[in-house]
Order: C-alpha cells, then structure tokens, then sequence
C-alpha cells in the first residue's frame, strides 16, 4: 500500500469510508423506525415480536468469525462493497415479509450483511486513519451516529404521513444505492498486509483479548442505556410518562457529539487517557444517577454515560486495526465478538441485578464496569 498519496486523495477516501459508514447507519435506523409497524402488519405479541427479533443477533453473531475470514481472504473494499448492496436491499424484504417465518429468515440475513458491513468499513477505516498518521475513527462512529438520527427522523415523518414500510424502505434502498456506487471508487483496494490465507477461528491473543474486554464494558452500559434508561426514569426517577425518553435523549446526542470531537482530544491527549476519562465518565454518570434520583441529576448523569461510552468501540477498533499478531479484519472480529457479547448481556444483566436487589442497585453495578475499564486500559501497550 502506497502512503504517499497526496491529502487530496487522503480525503476522498476519508469522505467515501464516512459515505459507507452513513449507508449502513441510516439502513439500521431504517428498520428500527418500522419496527412496530411490521409488529402490528403480522400480528405480533410483544413476546412474539421479542422473539422474532432474536434473528438479527443470531445473524450477527454468526457472522463474526465469518466476516473476519471473508474481509482477510478476499479484501475489505470487495466486502465492503457486497455488504453495503445486500444489508439495505434486505430492507425491501423486510418490508415485503408476509409472514412471521419470512421476517424471522430475512432478519437473520439483515444480521448477517450488518455485521460484514460493520468490519469491512472498520477495516477500511483503519487504512485510512493510518494514510492521516493521526486519530481520526471516532469521527467515521459519529457520522454512523448522525445516519441513526436521520434515519429516525425520516422514519418519524413518513410514518405520520402513512407511508408504507415496503414504499420507505424502497426509498432508503435507492438512496443507499447511489451512494454505494457514488463513493465504491474512492475506497482502498489493499488492505495492510494484503488478503491471505486465514482460518476460520483464530484465537485472539492476550492484547486483543484486553480489548476486546474494555469494548464489553462499554458495549455493556450501552446495552443498559438503550434497554432501561426509561424504564429507570419511570420507575425509580418516577417521571410523568411524557418525560421518560429525556434520560436517552441526553445519552445518545452526548455519545454521537462525543465521537465528533474525540479524534481532536485523542491527538491532543493521547487515546489511552481519553479511554481512562470514558471509563471515569461512564461510572461517575452513573453514581450521580443513582445517588441523586431526580430528573436533572439523572439526565446529566446519563448524558455523561453518552460522553464516557462514546470513543470506547471507535477507539479500540482503531487500536485492534493495528495489530502486529492479527490481520486488521480479523483483529476487529475478534474484538467485535466479545464486545457484542457486552451488548446482549447488558440489559439481561440490569434485569436479574433489579429483580435480586433493585433498579439503582443494577445501575450501580454497571457503573463499576467503568472501573474495570480504567484497570485494563492501565494493562494496554499503546502509544
């Protein structure tokens, strides 16, 4: 790989790896927007839906290994591009699903392209924060971040105005075409080290591992934050239910605002010390939550979670890229597969905690894992 290009060339690969992070935000946000739509199109009961969307981490989950293997053996930029025509077009199907074993097959596939396009498009982006010879991947998460929005947003107007699923996901469809084709170009046709011969599992060594366990934690507060920081406001905070999404609203803006000025603060700092203050941001936005149980405590609490949770998987991915054991795509599987596993158990976790102790005994508990965090960041050879 040439590192000589000009800066130019530097940003066009930069705009088009944003362009892809942006096609695959907007095709999550998508589905989520329609989610109770489909629900109420086939009849589903709350458990009934709960199980059905089971598949999409069954896919992605699956898909792990497999992502990691394909993107070494044939190249990110060729898995890239697959990824990114098949993850939306299973928007279509989805909308088209007419019955429950439909839905549950193409959510299956819908895991499946995610996760392929969330390795492929992390591994391009390693390549090109190497060509800046600085930080720059938590600014690739935050326009994922910005996708999610527009996507909900968009989502929320066609469905006040009785727009279909099949007709709004056509449309998203069509959209991320263009932009698949617009910017498939400018993406880096040859990974560091080139594609190779690879096996199917690789066991990450003891570097990876520790990374792969700082991204479990934060995946981990992520999962309870998006799974019961309204049902903490509810029923612990005991807000009008006109109230109970402030708390997440907080979160999830501080986390997409923090990945835009991470980058800046990592070259400036160092990442090891931006990793320590999310791991600091993460408990102490909880201990205020906890502690002090009232509607602005707790929404400055949670919007500090945003803060400590957003530069976590951006900038292990971009530490994991770069390792000297494992090639960038299987490094990032590796990584992504147990910080996942955060993410499912999570919320489960928050669950079992509340039902033996409490909701703010559940809540402190995930605080902790910012504690946890800190100690193993300590333990990271980086910079």
């Amino acid at each position: 790989m040439n590192i000589g290009f000009s800066i130019s060339n530097n940003r066009l690969y930069r705009i088009a790896v944003s362009g892809f992070f942006f096609v695959a935000g907007i095709t999550f946000a998508t589905w989520a927007s329609r989610i109770p739509d489909i629900k109420e199109k086939l009849q589903l009961s709350d458990a009934g839906l709960g199980a059905v969307l089971f598949a999409l981490p069954a896919g992605l989950m699956l898909s792990l290994p497999i992502s990691g293997w394909l993107i070494t053996k044939y190249g990110s930029r060729r898995m890239l591009i697959t990824a990114s025509l098949f993850y939306p077009l299973m928007l279509i199907l989805l909308g088209a699903a007419a019955t429950v074993t439909q839905l549950v097959a193409v959510l299956f596939l819908f895991g499946l392209f995610s996760n392929l396009c969330n390795i492929a498009m992390n591994t391009q982006a390693v390549a090109v924060e190497k060509f800046y010879g600085r930080s720059i991947m938590a600014s690739f998460h935050g326009l994922w971040s910005l996708a999610g929005f527009s996507g909900a947003a968009i989502g929320s107007i066609l469905v006040s105005n009785g727009v279909a699923p099949f007709l709004h996901f056509s449309i998203i469809w069509f959209v991320t075409l263009l932009l698949v084709i617009l910017f498939q170009k400018y993406t880096i046709a040859k990974d560091a080290g080139g594609t190779q011969a690879a096996p199917l599992l690789v066991k990450p060594d003891a570097a990876i591992l520790k990374l792969g366990l700082i991204a479990f934690c934060g995946m981990m507060a992520e999962g309870a934050m998006a799974d019961w920081s309204g049902v903490y406001l509810q029923n612990v905070v005991q807000v009008p239910k006109t109230l109970t999404t402030v708390g997440f609203v907080a979160y999830t803006a501080a986390m997409a605002s923090g990945r835009f000025v991470a980058d800046g603060l990592a070259t400036r700092f160092g990442m090891k010390n931006i990793l320590r203050w999310s791991g600091s941001l993460i408990t102490g936005g909880l201990a205020l939550a906890v502690l002090l149980p009232y509607i602005v405590t707790t929404t400055i609490g949670f919007l500090l979670v945003g803060l400590g949770v957003s530069s976590v998987v951006p900038f292990i991915y971009s530490i994991a890229g770069k390792s000297k054991t494992m090639s960038p795509g299987l490094a990032l599987a590796a990584v992504s597969s147990i910080s996942f596993l955060g993410f499912l158990a999570g919320p489960p976790v928050i669950g079992f905690i509340a039902q033996a102790i409490n909701l703010r005994g559940s809540f402190a508990v995930i605080g902790l894992l910012g504690l946890v965090m800190i100690a193993l960041i300590n333990k990271i050879k980086y910079e």
